[in-house]
């Protein structure tokens, strides 16, 4: 009989669940589970209940199952990935109150500023907890509903995240372990516990709210039978501590050692590496975060990657196909032609009021190579501004690990590769954050049997690469985005000043 273990990635538009072999690390069968955002709710909220995770969860395992031809028995352990920061608010008798309040939600500001004011300012806070209370953050997301709702708060029992609420349901026990809980800044990440102060800040009895902190490496778990009779698995299957999606992308892009940084080029962008120590950034730029292996996760995240080439791709009514062939007409740099792609404001830099600008506009570039070109290269040096700051703080990167949309194109690899000055590998699984979920099951599967295995010799031994898409950088080119990262970094900083002022002008003539 085969041992299988099953990864779940909980996200913002959908569920996917792999069934792995445990043996050999192989896909057996993948499903998917597509929801959407609670509608008609006011400007900057973003909702969605957990019971559609909860739902798609349960959906999503079953058609994986049955796709691996899966007896109930051959399943081990589960492990769950989930879109970090969400708000759960549960009751005393473990039901949800209210939809949460995801990740993108920014309606929180107002009680980001008071909280990190109570803590003496943007430098206190992080001196005391290692990163600073952000609107996308949980921290606030609490205060707000304290603040808005009342009647709900005096019911609010445990807070939980995303992927705690999914453990919850599978096994009925209410934790947190070390690498989501950073996301909520309430964490003091350098000595992994709640921050006193940043809980007082909300509220003096916010610390009985919050569930028991356990490592990564220890189940949440065991599978309840009420639950399994729901998936078709037997009860007693093993639930670990899981994670959030960075933290569990991670792992299943085998970035368990120092020198490996993954990329994530989607509608937004990531770049996090694995460190032994943590990683504080006094200018707040880079989340410090601890990961899901016990270690730490200094992360990077960038708003405008897919946003700006679908733009300029739908624009020019293009196929993804046409787009890349188009852009690899125009050479490296694109004549000057550059895009500072702040189109929905920006987060690395920390530009909220940001616009997308093209400059260098001229009788030469004023072609659709050069714009879909330059589309490319413009978020790439985006993405390096980051990947820069994580070098001042002492990461280093050895080899990018690229995943999402863009990885996918074979010259958006190579600017990537020339843009970074490092390899840019892909890899055969491309679903991280599902199968991070399982290896790590795997992990707290095999140590709870005995075995004395660390986390990087299964990543080693089952994330495989695709050589075949491999791209190496290329030094005239490397010198020319060079360049190119000088002037957009100097635009950057000379419109931060007029950014404002346009914000401004645009809400005047609507």
């Amino acid at each position: 009989m085969r041992t299988l273990v099953i990864g779940v990635d909980s996200g913002t538009q959908s569920t996917k669940a792999l069934v792995v072999h445990a043996g050999n690390g192989r896909v057996l069968g993948a499903a998917s589970v597509a929801y959407d955002l609670i509608p008609n709710l006011p400007p900057g909220a973003k909702e969605q209940h957990p019971h559609t995770w909860r739902d798609a969860t349960a959906k999503a395992i079953r058609a994986a199952l049955r796709k691996a031809g899966a007896r109930p028995g051959e399943v081990v352990a589960i492990g769950i990935s989930g879109q970090q920061h969400g708000f759960v608010p549960l009751d005393k008798d473990g039901e949800v109150i209210r939809p949460a309040k995801l990740w993108c939600d920014t309606v929180t500001a107002a009680e980001c500023d008071e909280i990190m004011a109570k803590l003496g300012g943007l430098e206190a806070t992080i001196e005391k907890q290692g990163l600073a209370v952000l609107p996308g953050f949980t921290a606030s997301k609490i205060l707000w509903l304290k603040k808005h709702e009342p009647k709900n708060y005096a019911r609010l029992a445990t807070v939980l995240l995303p992927h705690d609420y999914l453990n919850f349901w599978l096994t009925g026990e209410r934790v947190m372990e070390y690498g989501d809980a950073s996301g909520t800044a309430l964490l003091d990440i350098r000595k992994r516990q709640w921050c006193a102060e940043t809980l007082a800040a909300i509220d003096p009895a916010l610390a009985e709210k919050l569930p028991p902190l356990i490592s990564s490496d220890q189940p949440a778990g065991r599978l309840r039978e009420s639950v399994a009779r729901q998936l078709g698995l037997q009860p007693g299957v093993l639930v670990s501590a899981g994670g959030g999606d960075n933290m569990m992308g991670a792992i299943g892009t085998g970035n368990t050692r120092e020198g490996i940084v993954t990329a994530s080029f989607g509608t937004s962008g990531t770049i996090y590496a694995c460190s032994e120590r943590p990683v504080v950034d006094p200018r707040g730029e880079i989340a410090a975060f601890c990961d899901s292996t016990n270690r730490w996760l200094p992360l990077l995240c960038t708003m405008n990657v897919t946003v700006a080439t679908e733009m300029v791709r739908e624009d020019f009514k293009m196929s993804h196909a046409q787009f890349e062939a188009t852009a690899a007409q125009a050479p490296a740099g694109c004549d000057g032609l550059l895009l500072l792609p702040y189109l929905e404001g920006e987060r690395t830099p920390n530009v909220p009021d940001g616009t997308g600008v093209f400059f260098g506009v001229n009788t030469r570039t004023f072609t659709a190579p050069h714009f879909a070109r330059a589309a490319m290269e413009g978020v790439t040096l985006g993405m390096n501004y980051g990947l820069r700051r994580l070098n001042e703080l002492g990461v280093l990167a050895r080899q990018i690990r690229a995943t999402g949309g863009g990885a996918r194109s074979k010259l958006w690899r190579q600017i990537m590769a020339d843009v970074f000055n490092a390899e840019v590998v892909t890899l055969k699984v491309a679903e991280g954050a599902a199968y991070g979920a399982a290896l790590q099951a795997l992990w707290c599967w095999r140590l709870q049997r005995g075995e004395r295995v660390r986390i990087q010799e299964i990543t080693d031994e089952f994330v495989k690469l695709n050589r075949a898409e491999t791209a190496t950088p290329r030094k005239p080119a490397v010198a020319v985005y060079r360049d190119l990262q000088a002037l957009q970094d100097e635009l950057s900083r000379a419109l931060r000043g007029v950014f404002p002022k346009h914000r401004r002008f645009v809400a005047g003539r609507g």
